[in-house]
């Protein structure tokens, strides 16, 4: 009850925001594409004097975000493809470490209404992570830091899609509502086939299988604005329930992006993002990227 009160909320919040936004001219008709890289960096260093405590660490953080969209008419098609990917090495440890990891290319085809903000709507979404994923620890006989390989590419794999109604302001502000959509969990079976291995235990995938379909509710939603002069604000919230099973659970991906830009080449930039998944992990997986660096608008 207290993930869908949340889930409420933040959609809540979504519309809320979005009341202010003045009313945008709709883009001309045809192929129309924007994208952007950056490249973020964060470093600490203590020299042996430094009495006050600390460890040095270098940290690198890869984005890509690029828009291709198309209209014409009353009908669009929207796509979306996010890259982002950060390494952290901390002196003194074993391994460098992974700060962030997602692919992500999201699709959405809608037909407008006469005179209305709506439309009839079919979406699709893929994420899965780039390299392999591992948990760590430390050797009870040596003392060393060890690690156990947990994730790769397409382990998992998420797709979902499904046909919907959207809501749409403008590039910069819609949800939308697709109450039938079909997800498709994908996962190496070598994670599944593990002696003592229980139905669920990776990504709610069964015994030495390597899919696990749902069909459940899906809602999306995306506001970009500005806060100020050259500081831009992004919220990326994306809902679900699976009607099969505990639909009550509602998956949340809530991702805020807030961009701050130097120049046409320098920019500071924080990530902050939130996920629930019960078949992942029962509590909320928070994490949190800031960095400055160079960037790059195509």
């Amino acid at each position: 009850m207290k993930k869908l009160l949340l889930s409420a909320f933040l959609l809540f919040g979504f519309i809320v925001n979005a009341q202010e936004e003045p009313a945008q001219t709709p883009p001309p008709d045809g192929w129309n594409s924007e994208g952007k890289f950056q490249l973020l960096f964060n470093q600490s260093a203590f020299n042996k004097e430094w009495t006050g405590g600390g460890t040095s660490s270098m940290a690198a953080n890869l984005i890509l975000d690029y828009n291709l969209n198309y209209r014409k008419g009353n009908f669009t098609w929207d796509n979306k493809f996010l890259a982002n990917y950060g390494l952290t090495k901390l002196k003194g440890d074993e391994f460098t470490r992974k700060t962030s990891d997602r692919l992500e290319i999201n699709s959405i085809a809608g037909k407008q209404l006469e005179n209305s903000n709506w439309y009839y709507s079919f979406f699709a979404n893929f994420r899965t992570q780039f390299s392999k994923g591992y948990v760590y620890s430390k050797d009870a006989v040596t003392g060393l830091e060890v690690r156990e390989e947990t994730s790769h590419f397409i382990s998992p794999a998420y797709l979902q899609f499904g046909p919907g109604m959207m809501w749409k302001k403008s590039e910069d502000f819609w949800f939308n509502l697709a109450p039938a959509t079909a997800r498709f969990i994908f996962v190496d079976p070598d994670f599944t086939s593990v002696p003592g291995y229980v139905d669920g235990d990776y990504y709610g995938v069964d015994l030495n299988e390597s899919t696990r379909f749902e069909l459940g509710a899906s809602v999306s939603a995306f506001l970009k604005y500005e806060v100020m002069t050259n500081v831009t604000m992004e919220h990326n919230l994306s809902l679900y329930s699976n009607y099969l099973d505990k639909p009550g659970n509602v998956d949340i991906d809530y991702l805020l992006n807030l961009d701050m830009a130097v120049n046409k080449y320098l920019s500071a930039n924080f990530i902050f993002q939130a996920i629930y998944d019960d078949n992942t992990v029962g509590a909320f997986q928070i994490r949190e990227v800031f960095g400055a660096g160079l960037t790059y608008t195509f």
